[in-house]
Formats: structure tokens, C-alpha cells, sequence
């Protein structure tokens, strides 16, 4: 499913070199469910723009459901990425002049789908987040939880087969955060893949697999859920 080799991903300045990911190796299988962890500046967030097309790298090959983006132009980054990525982010990034229909609607729009197609993906994906009673309000009206399950709503409503998630409970309790939780585990049972970047050990616990970025190096430490022990193994 997303598969990267050797990839390196260095910013320049006049006088800063900086080598966010060294030579990261990574394969996440189709239906995973992997978090991944590390320290504020390890790379975590480059390898996640990378993963969502956002960015672009300076060496190695990434294959997105195995087509390698390497030297893709800009368009067809875009075209792909709206084809298969879907975005959870920690700050909801809701429209708050817009109730929840229209803010799962944005996206889909720019995908040139038809009013009546449009219309059966959201109520879909808000009755798939337990909001379909609610989707005439408007995001100051719900709970941090809720709004949260809106974003993710609107990533599901583009029917993506990976989706990513930056900290999707970094602006929640801890209920909250489990709730979100539960529903991202469901989401991935349903077969949509998951990475996930989180600092919190307890929800990287709760993952199939739990990937460690440090230095902009990927080292995977497998979980044997039977017997709770973790080891290290190659990404």
C-alpha cells in the first residue's frame, strides 16, 4: 500500500542544512493500522507530508498503492492524492460558517462529483461517525470530540484507501481521545488503512504496528498483542 526506499528528505537555507529523513525505509501493508511515534523534530511530520503528497523528496522511491510519485509533477501529486489519501489533522480545520454537511462537502466538490453522489457520500460518512442527526449544525455547536468525528467524516467521504492522521487527539481528553480512538480502530477494520502520528504511548499501544522516528530514521517495533512485549524489528 505505501512502501518508501531509501528516502531522504533534506531543506536548505542559505546557511542551514537540514536532513529531516536519513535514507527511511517503510512498508505499510494494505488494512494496517500503524502509529507512529518519535520525538517533536525527528521527522514525524516530513514523512507524513511526504506519505499525503504534500511534500517532496530529494532521494529514494515512495510507491502509493504501487505506483512510485517520484518526479511526479505537482497535478498529478494532486490527482492521486485526491483519489486515494484522506486527512485527519489535530486542529479540526472545520469552517465554522458552514454547518456539517457543507464542511464534508468542500472537498468533494473540487472532485467534480454530481449533487446526487455528493449527497450519498456525506450522509455515509456522518452516519458512519454517528452524526448523521446532526448534520445541519454547525461546528460551534458540538463537542471537541464531535467535531473531531466531522473531520474525519469529511477524509471518509472521499472514500480514501489510506488515510492519514496528524495527532487526532491532541486537542482532546482523554474520553474524547478513546472515542475517536474506537472509531478510527472501526474505520480500519472496515479495510481502510491508517497511519497515524501520535506521541501518546497509550493510543501507539492500540495499533497494529508502532513505527519510532527518530532523526529522521524509521526503526519498527513490531507488537505481539498475545504476549504485550514489543520488539525491534526492520521497517
Amino acid at each position: 500500500m505505501l512502501e518508501m526506499r531509501q528516502v531522504s528528505k533534506v531543506y536548505r537555507t542559505a546557511m542551514v542544512e537540514t536532513h529531516a529523513l536519513r535514507s527511511l525505509d517503510l512498508h505499510v501493508r494494505e488494512g494496517e493500522f500503524v502509529a507512529v511515534t518519535g520525538p517533536s523534530g525527528s521527522g514525524k511530520t516530513t514523512f507524513l507530508n511526504i506519505a499525503g503528497l504534500l511534500e517532496t523528496f530529494n532521494d529514494g522511491d515512495y510507491l502509493l498503492d504501487g505506483e512510485n510519485v517520484r518526479g511526479m509533477s505537482d497535478d498529478a501529486r494532486s490527482k492521486l492524492r485526491n483519489r486515494k489519501i484522506g486527512f485527519i489533522f489535530q486542529g479540526f480545520n472545520l469552517i465554522p460558517d458552514l454547518n456539517l454537511f457543507d464542511n464534508v462537502d468542500v472537498p468533494l466538490r473540487y472532485r467534480g462529483l454530481s449533487a446526487a453522489d455528493r449527497k450519498a457520500r456525506i450522509e455515509k460518512a456522518l452516519s458512519q461517525v454517528g452524526l448523521a442527526s446532526r448534520m445541519k449544525h454547525f461546528p460551534a455547536e458540538l463537542s471537541g470530540g464531535q467535531q473531531q468525528r466531522v473531520a474525519i467524516a469529511r477524509a471518509l467521504a472521499g472514500e480514501p484507501r489510506l488515510l492519514l492522521a496528524d495527532e487526532p487527539t491532541g486537542n482532546l481528553d482523554s474520553q474524547m481521545a478513546r472515542g475517536v480512538m474506537e472509531l478510527l480502530e472501526q474505520i480500519n477494520a472496515e479495510g481502510t488503512t491508517i497511519v497515524m502520528v501520535t506521541h501518546d504511548p497509550e493510543l501507539a499501544a492500540r495499533a497494529q504496528r508502532n513505527v519510532h522516528i527518530v532523526d529522521g530514521v524509521a526503526t519498527d517495533l513490531s507488537l505481539e498483542p498475545r504476549h504485550g512485549r514489543l520488539r525491534a524489528a526492520n521497517a
